[in-house]
């Protein structure tokens, strides 16, 4: 039996006008807590603007070896649409892990939809990541001072910042007889 609360992916933007990019996953028991849990896990030291969660089970994603290989499903085409958010990953360098937000489509099924994100950003993707728009719970401008503004006066310090190796020399040559005499 699992355990585990659902995985729901997080996306932020840095500023406003920046694509949304995924920055990792996190566990919750329902979408409005985990955007409360990726602000405090991705938004403590950087900037950000936004933050989009997704449950990892509203995901369609298609690698370029899947879409090469015809593993792509044929969807309803006839049915009911919907808005589809599209997300590409350009390359397999382990340097560019972000799956950048591209735009939405309308389409009546995932599959409908990553074929006209083919079609409109090109085949040139490593993996594409379809998220249906109901599916995507967001932040709200009204929000973002409390969500976001506390983090801004949080000084990033790298290990180097903090002098441990300068203090515990300074401990280990202090006598402590001297301060009984």
């Amino acid at each position: 039996m699992d355990t585990q609360w659902p995985r729901f992916e997080v996306f932020e933007q840095a500023r406003p006008g920046q694509p949304h990019r995924n920055a990792g996953a996190v566990h919750a028991p329902d979408a409005e807590m985990a955007l409360q849990n990726a602000r405090d896990v991705f938004v403590r030291r950087p900037d950000c603007a936004s933050l989009w969660v997704a449950p990892e089970a509203a995901i369609y994603s298609r690698t370029a070896e899947e879409l090469t290989a015809g593993e792509a499903e044929a969807g309803d085409e006839h049915g009911p649409t919907q808005m589809y958010q599209v997300f590409q990953k350009q390359s397999q360098r382990q340097a560019e892990t972000f799956v950048n937000h591209l735009g939405s489509v309308e389409a009546s099924s995932p599959e409908a939809a990553l074929r006209q994100a083919a079609e409109q950003w090109g085949k040139g993707a490593w993996v594409w990541w379809i998220v249906p728009e109901s599916a995507i719970t967001r932040s709200t401008e009204a929000e973002a001072a409390s969500m976001f503004a506390p983090a801004l006066n949080k000084p990033y310090r790298q290990p180097n910042y903090y002098h441990v190796q300068t203090q515990m020399r300074a401990v280990r040559a202090h006598d402590p007889d001297e301060d009984e005499a």
